[in-house]
């Protein structure tokens, strides 16, 4: 799988989740990940990588078959097979989830279900992605992921 597209974020974070796995936060508030402990909890059950990139802005988004060296890696489940990869503002919420409309920043990708450990590295605007098939899902962090 090798893709590249644009994002604009004005929360300066990217978001990986599969919609089945957020779908408990539909009816929830619009920024309820921007709790520490909301958008940790979600991370350590493997429900969502959330990526803080320290400023806003526009981004390149590349996923990539293997991404040697990247600088981190988080665990995500992938029940429904339909991941969203874009702004952290378009995550589930507020009665509205991402789909393929000009309005969301972001890509819907269609991948098997199972778990991934999700490989990460940032080059500038330049945020590299890899998907690699894990027995785990579940993470142990103490604090949130920044790239």
């Amino acid at each position: 799988m090798d893709i590249s597209f644009n994002i604009f974020t004005d929360t300066a974070t990217l978001v990986v989740f599969d919609l089945a796995s957020l779908r408990h936060r539909l009816s929830d508030t619009p920024d309820w990940w921007s709790l520490p402990e909301d958008e940790l909890d979600e991370i350590n059950q493997g429900n969502a990588v959330f990526l803080n990139l320290g400023q806003d802005g526009g981004y390149v988004v590349e996923i990539v078959d293997n991404l040697l060296d990247y600088s981190g890696s988080v665990y995500i489940r992938v029940p429904s097979g339909r991941i969203f990869v874009g702004a952290g503002e378009d995550v589930t919420g507020g009665d509205l989830e991402p789909d393929d409309t000009a309005a969301v920043s972001g890509r819907l990708i269609e991948m098997a279900p199972g778990s991934y450990a999700v490989r990460f590295r940032r080059d500038g605007d330049v945020i590299s992605l890899s998907f690699v098939v894990s027995g785990e899902f579940r993470n142990h962090l103490a604090g949130p992921v920044r790239l």
